[in-house]
């Protein structure tokens, strides 16, 4: 007997024990994991999901960015797919949870149709996007922007670590270059389900979140140019220091942002001092500015108070600065007409604290299960049960 739409349920069990044993890839230092785009960890991660998905009846597609698509047949050869899923790379310090939470509780969603013998009309494709982090290579949501048309592939194939090692380059050294053109799938629905990054559901005791909007964000790479000098017997009037430009751009960096309130964020997260040693000066500073919104003209009003302020910074102190954008999206609002592949929801988890991008993220079974049980409903409903 088929078992009601409104009673079914994935395996909370299960989709636990997937996230404990997805995080022994890459693992961290202290209990999170270190599993950037492109690594060795990243390839044993992708190989330990690509036997779980064909474990579940899927087959594989991979494009030429190394996104992964698995697909699970509906019973219209004609009906365009519901796409659901995330990403696997974690940032350097990153949690067990965040993009995972996503791709796995895609994979749970299908395991418990297949438990169940539930045949939709449209098929389902789980996804694991390459890049979405922008941990180590920049922009982030590289992968998903060149299937949406923001990015050419040209592009992406060139972006750069801080290393100076290359995208397409560690793509294929990695063994997950594909060939499917990127871009060419069609999609009736994407569903996407993440950690909250933030404490407000936690906070409200609230379990499930919808995403009405997402921020928008500009990341500006900074690269000062000062003089290497002995930091021991260099006068201190004589010195053309970069790391001291450096922290005056901080200081302005956070002022715009506070002054910006509500809604605005501003940071820095990446910073590349050369030569890097005990007693020299840096002759070299390059690092990232964060700063979003969800108001444009908010966001657009941020960057242009730092690119012109952040030169006066340093002119009296003898520093050279350039800026080149490395990342940038406008706010969006999820709205179906407004997306540009297609209609698209995200369904978020609490996460303690609001913990993330940090090993001591949390989530909890419980909380966990029970937003794969909204996703799993919502798939349903769009891809359409056939009786």
């Amino acid at each position: 007997m088929t078992t009601p739409i409104d009673n079914m349920r994935v395996n909370g069990a299960r989709l636990w024990d997937s996230l404990e044993e997805m995080a022994t890839t890459g693992p961290g230092l202290r209990g999170g994991c270190n599993r950037q785009t492109l690594t060795d960890a990243d390839a044993k991660g992708r190989a330990l999901f690509k036997t779980w998905g064909e474990a579940a009846g899927m087959t594989l597609g991979i494009d030429k960015i190394g996104t992964m698509f698995f697909t699970r047949p509906g019973t219209d050869p004609n009906a365009l797919p519901v796409y659901v899923g995330s990403h696997l790379d974690t940032q350097p310090t990153g949690g067990k949870y965040d993009g995972v939470l996503g791709v796995l509780s895609a994979l749970e969603v299908v395991r418990s149709l297949n438990d169940l013998d539930v045949k939709t009309r449209h098929p389902i494709v789980v996804v694991n996007w390459t890049n979405e982090e922008g941990g180590r290579f920049a922009p982030a949501m590289l992968a998903s922007g060149v299937f949406a048309g923001v990015h050419s592939l040209d592009y992406a194939y060139s972006r750069k670590d801080l290393d100076g090692k290359v995208f397409g380059d560690e793509l294929k050294r990695i063994g997950w270059l594909g060939e499917e053109e990127v871009g060419a799938r069609k999609m009736h629905a994407y569903f996407e389900y993440h950690i909250e990054q933030g404490p407000i559901l936690e906070a409200e005791n609230k379990q499930i979140g919808v995403v009405t909007h997402c921020q928008g964000l500009w990341w500006l790479e900074f690269t000062l140019t000062g003089k290497e000098a002995h930091t021991g017997s260099t006068p201190m009037n004589m010195r053309v220091n970069a790391g001291l430009a450096m922290t005056r751009i901080f200081e302005l960096v956070q002022k715009v942002a506070m002054d910006s309130q509500p809604n605005a964020v501003g940071g820095v997260g990446q910073v590349k001092f050369s030569p890097n040693s005990r007693n020299v000066l840096p002759g070299t500073v390059i690092f990232t500015v964060d700063i979003r919104s969800p108001e444009q003209e908010k966001l657009d009003r941020m960057r242009a108070l730092i690119e012109a302020e952040a030169p006066k910074l340093c002119d009296p102190l003898g520093v050279k600065c350039s800026v080149e954008v490395v990342g940038h999206f406008d706010p969006i609002t999820f709205d179906p007409t407004a997306a540009k592949v297609a209609p698209a929801t995200m369904i978020m988890c609490p996460c303690v604290d609001g913990l993330s991008h940090n090993e001591d993220e949390k989530i909890t079974p419980e909380w966990a299960a029970a937003g794969a049980d909204v996703l799993l409903h919502a798939v349903l409903e769009t891809a359409e049960i056939v009786a």
